[in-house]
């Protein structure tokens, strides 16, 4: 095995048995629900952006497999302080990640840590699980009530 692989099995063990932002948030500005109906995955994400446009607090809660909640735990770390335009900056470039339309490591990029999830791509029916969290995300930035994958 890889060592990426490796790390990348770690970090997903290590963020859906202690999920990072995982709560309600009671003063949100922002929010929304998304819902994966082949697989069950569902998610609420929670957003508090300032008049600046920069985001100040990321939340989320709801079930899904270990592969969305850890991509959901890391994202909520991932985005705090940076700006609106900067998040959907970092979905693009997840997004063609885990579809395999972009290479991190061939390409500048600003995923840092998010690079992690780039094996995604190697299983197919797994990539919505991985991005529904950040569709669901760029939901609430838009005032959305409900995302879904399908």
């Amino acid at each position: 095995m890889a060592y990426s692989d490796e790390l990348y099995q770690q970090v997903i063990i290590e963020h859906n048995k202690k999920p990072r932002n995982f709560f309600d948030m009671e003063d949100s500005t922002h929010n929304c629900h998304g819902y994966n109906p082949l697989c069950g995955d569902d998610y609420e994400i929670y957003l508090k952006i300032g008049d600046d446009g920069i985001i100040q607090a990321v939340s989320f809660n709801g079930s899904g497999c270990a592969i969305s909640k850890a991509s959901a735990s890391l994202m909520t770390t991932f985005l705090i302080g940076k700006s609106v335009e900067e998040s959907r900056t970092v979905f693009e470039q997840f997004h063609k990640m885990v579809l395999g339309e972009f290479d991190p490591d061939k390409s500048e990029n600003v995923l840092g840590k998010l690079k992690l999830f780039k094996g995604v791509q190697n299983f197919p029916s797994r990539i919505k699980c991985a991005s529904l969290c950040w569709h669901t995300m760029v939901g609430a930035v838009d005032k959305n009530e409900t995302v879904s994958t399908e």
